[in-house]
């Protein structure tokens, strides 16, 4: 006979084999960590769709109408971007070509209005554009008769209810686009200098993404084609 077998048990013991005062066993702790620790993996996922994929516009105003109204919800894809400039007759989503100066929050408050942006509680610094590619880098846009030319070349535009007023000839340069609401007699766009109240030329490097179909509301979704 061995001792082993007679010797008292001096471990103390919890019921179901769990020590007392561990959060592994406590349901609410498990429920507030598993919980936090979703918050912040959606949070995450968000940010880096937003950042590398896809991203929601909201239209405000009627300078693309006629293909896009006030209150339209488009959808944005940034990741053609990566492998090719914009192309005639996309409609692209971009950043003020001339924005204001930013406040200056600091590096934390910095920090907590990009992340606010990236989940949409909080409004950009400066305002997006949404507009129609119609000249690229060195091409030289212009309109006469009601009919827009690129290069001596009449565009064909099946997207437009009107026809464009007469302009003068604007010579894209490099690293930019030229671009045109469809709704031609109420966009201030690249026609128009900002001195003018215009944007002028788009930097290539200020555009988001190309708005490829609209989501919201329901009876308008409908894709967007290239022209």
């Amino acid at each position: 006979m061995t001792t082993a077998d007679t010797e008292p048990d001096t471990e103390p013991k919890t019921d179901a084999g769990t020590t007392s005062g561990d959060p592994k066993g406590n349901p609410v702790l498990r429920f507030v960590r598993e919980f936090v620790v979703l918050v912040v993996t959606a949070l995450v996922l968000a940010l880096v769709i937003k950042a590398f994929l896809f991203q929601a516009f909201f239209i405000p105003s009627a300078s693309m109408e006629g293909t896009l109204m006030i209150g339209d919800r488009v959808l944005v894809e940034k990741l053609p971007y990566d492998f090719h400039d914009p192309r005639r007759g996309d409609i692209v989503v971009f950043s003020a070509p001339h924005p204001a100066p930013g406040a200056d929050r600091g590096v934390i408050g910095g920090f907590v209005h990009w992340v606010g942006e990236g989940i949409g509680v909080q409004r950009p610094e400066n305002p997006d554009y949404i507009k129609r590619v119609i000249g690229l880098p060195g091409e030289t846009v212009w309109a006469t008769g009601g009919h827009v030319f690129v290069n001596g070349v009449q565009l064909s535009e099946p997207y437009l209810t009107e026809t464009t007023a007469d302009f003068p000839k604007h010579t894209v340069p490099a690293g930019n686009l030229f671009v045109m609401g469809d709704n031609r007699n109420n966009s201030l766009d690249s026609r128009f200098t900002p001195q003018q109240g215009g944007l002028g030329y788009v930097p290539i490097d200020k555009v988001i993404g190309k708005a490829f179909v609209i989501v919201w509301p329901v009876d308008r979704w409908n894709t967007l084609g290239s022209g």
